[in-house]
């Protein structure tokens, strides 16, 4: 190669080819790369949302166990309301008492 113009050509079309492979190399990777991110992204929201539900189902679970109150016999019943329509006029009695006091 003596002609210098045609030499130059020859080392563009060479370093344009290069820079291209190279590009496409890191194109590539970098593809590769979002793509391994946007995975690993995709199953921690997955693994949360399960243990998010996981977690809510054994706290209804448990909630649900303490609010269940235990079946009671009619006779149990009209005792239970009994003693509670007592407690409740004490309570309104003290209540009454304080208040007569701090007035």
């Amino acid at each position: 190669m003596s002609n210098p113009v045609v030499r130059a050509f020859f080392v563009g079309k060479a370093v344009a080819e290069v820079l291209r492979e190279r590009w496409e190399s890191t194109l590539t990777d970098l593809a590769g790369e979002v793509g391994k991110v946007w995975a690993e992204l995709q199953e921690g929201w997955q693994t949360f949302a399960e243990d998010v539900i996981a977690r809510a189902d054994t706290e209804a679970m448990v909630t649900a166990r303490e609010i269940t109150p235990p079946p009671f016999k009619t006779e149990d019943l009209q005792a239970t309301l009994d003693d509670l329509r007592a407690e409740v006029a004490q309570l309104r009695s003290e209540l009454q008492k304080y208040r007569s006091q701090n007035a």
